[in-house]
């Protein structure tokens, strides 16, 4: 196999990994706080033995899958006027809840009482104050107001602070589903995180930019496709003359 088959499939891999990744953005364009992951391309380099013929470039260049990254922008908010819907205006910050594997981030702020007063997710996380501990209330306490800073008050008088937090390196943040992320770097409490109380966060997914972006991916790897193709019809071409020369 020649160098043009193995450049072309360098980048056959990463436009496919392209296109699972504007898939999965796609499936999560109606989760609440979701926000839609990027490609970062780069050339990886590679020099080629020198030699008299044929003169010519005498660099490979190679199509390299970097990484991904998260798009930060904040997506639009939804009011709800229930109480204990809640989302932070504006791109930082993040919820704390915690789950059987630890403390995760959310922008999903979809939370509700449970039996015993804590207030939780959906899939029954409780959300976290700024001293990490779950958020408490008593039967008693039937009017909850949430202000701006987090400070979480009843008719019956201040309850505790939602804690928002800041990673200190949000390029190591990694998900775990559509709704949670795992900081991996220290985070820090948000001074004034903004909170808006009966309000969701949507997706920052944009549906018909990312169809547009995946038709394009399409159209670039059935491309990428034909030229392999068309590289071994070229192959097999020359290799069959040869042989008849040969007889």
């Amino acid at each position: 196999m020649e160098n043009p088959t193995i450049i072309a499939l360098s980048r056959l891999v990463a436009q496919s990994r392209a296109m699972e990744v504007t898939a999965t953005n796609l499936a999560n364009a109606g989760t609440p706080g979701f926000r839609a992951e990027r490609m970062l391309f780069s050339d990886w380099l590679a020099r080629e033995p020198v030699r008299a013929e044929p003169p010519g470039d005498q660099t490979l260049a190679y199509t390299q899958d970097r990484a991904t990254y998260r798009d930060r922008q904040s997506g639009p908010l939804e009011h709800t006027a229930n109480p204990l819907d809640l989302a932070l205006a504006g791109a930082g910050g993040w919820f704390t809840v915690r789950t059987p594997n630890g403390p995760r981030l959310t922008r999903a702020g979809h939370f509700q009482l449970d039996a015993t007063g804590a207030i939780v997710d959906e899939q029954d996380e409780a959300l976290l104050d700024v001293a990490g501990r779950p958020l408490l209330t008593t039967p008693s306490d039937t009017r909850l107001s949430v202000a701006g800073d987090g400070t979480l008050s009843s008719e019956n008088g201040q309850i505790g602070k939602i804690g928002v937090v800041q990673p200190d390196d949000e390029r190591k943040i990694t998900a775990e589903g559509g709704r949670l992320m795992l900081a991996n770097s220290p985070t820090k409490p948000v001074a004034a995180p903004n909170i808006v109380q009966g309000a969701i966060e949507d997706s920052n997914v944009q549906p018909i930019a990312e169809l547009t972006r995946m038709m394009t991916d399409l159209r670039e790897f059935q491309f990428t496709t034909q030229f392999i193709q068309g590289e071994s019809d070229r192959q097999s071409g020359a290799i069959d003359k040869i042989m008849k020369k040969g007889n």
